[in-house]
């Protein structure tokens, strides 16, 4: 078993790492005894865990859902066998830094530290709310979600949630303009665009079978998903909503879902925490309630 645990070990940090020299590196050994600890995974799952070439290694598709099964065992087992009270009382108090977009503030966040407030009041919890690309480690995040795998070898990242991607529109919109039979047709009507703060540029609608769109005349420009939301709400235009702001309002009949069949796949939102070690209770248990909040947020069916 203890072998069995240390190759599930390997992969792990492997994933989590920009190359299997750094996760050597990061684990003490050689490339090359990762590189084996990785091909054994492979032959006893029968399945590639990474694709690899000359210039870089990346995860697979079933190494990526390996992952997700490992991390909560691994770090379930590594509570475990940590010593009682190591950690209990002088680690839940303190600053714990975290981020998120602002769409999942009040939706994800707030829930999530209320808990934490509620078990650990000796927590000071420090938000910093913000839709653009920060370097989280350069400004000391504890805890954050992303919209989105991170490859960041820095970072753990845990999936919580996938995020659907549905066009909306209020039914008096719809009465007024029609419902849009293709996604071209959407050029003639209303829309909103998303403006990427990182860049100043608008965002594009996505669709299945990796299609993208951008609005060129939208009716509406907001670098805020709320602002987009209410828009729609109002009857101003359509929009493309995460399913965790939008999925309420279909469900109320407040929006209407059209194109459902150019939706796109469904994106994963993750909670992440620094790579560095060893992990302390009160940024523990705030990884811990932003899962579940993450995991509680509302979603189409």
């Amino acid at each position: 078993m203890n072998k069995e645990m240390e190759l599930l070990r390997i992969f792990r940090v492997a994933a989590e790492s920009s190359s299997f020299r750094d996760a050597a590196a990061r684990l003490g050994t050689s490339p090359q005894g990762v590189t084996r600890a990785i091909q054994q995974l492979e032959q006893h799952y029968g399945e590639v865990l990474f694709h690899r070439s000359t210039r870089q290694v990346r995860i697979s598709a079933f190494g990526e859902g390996l992952l997700d099964r490992v991390r909560p065992a691994l770090e379930r087992f590594e509570d475990l066998w940590r010593t009682p009270g190591s950690d209990q009382q002088a680690s839940l108090s303190g600053t714990v830094r975290i981020t998120a977009p602002h769409s999942l503030g009040t939706r994800a966040v707030l829930p999530a530290l209320e808990r934490v407030a509620e078990r650990h009041p000796g927590i000071t919890l420090d938000v910093r709310l913000s839709d653009r690309i920060s370097n989280t480690v350069d400004e000391g995040i504890d805890v954050g979600i992303r919209v989105g795998f991170m490859r960041d070898s820095r970072f753990v990242a845990r999936k919580a949630a996938d995020m659907r991607l549905p066009i909306v529109a209020a039914p008096r919109l719809i009465k007024k303009v029609g419902v849009p039979a293709k996604i071209d047709a959407l050029s003639s009507l209303p829309v909103t665009v998303a403006l990427d703060i990182n860049t100043g540029r608008p965002w594009p609608w996505h669709f299945k079978a990796g299609r993208q769109w951008t609005p060129t005349a939208p009716t509406l420009v907001a670098d805020n998903a709320d602002m987009e939301m209410g828009a729609a709400l109002a009857g101003i235009a359509f929009a493309q909503l995460a399913d965790y702001m939008a999925a309420p309002y279909i469900a109320s009949g407040k929006l209407v879902q059209v194109l459902e069949n150019e939706e796109p796949p469904a994106w994963g939102l993750y909670v992440y925490r620094p790579q560095r070690g060893p992990i302390p209770g009160r940024v523990r248990a705030v990884f811990d309630e932003m899962l579940v909040a993450v995991g509680s947020l509302s979603a189409l069916p």
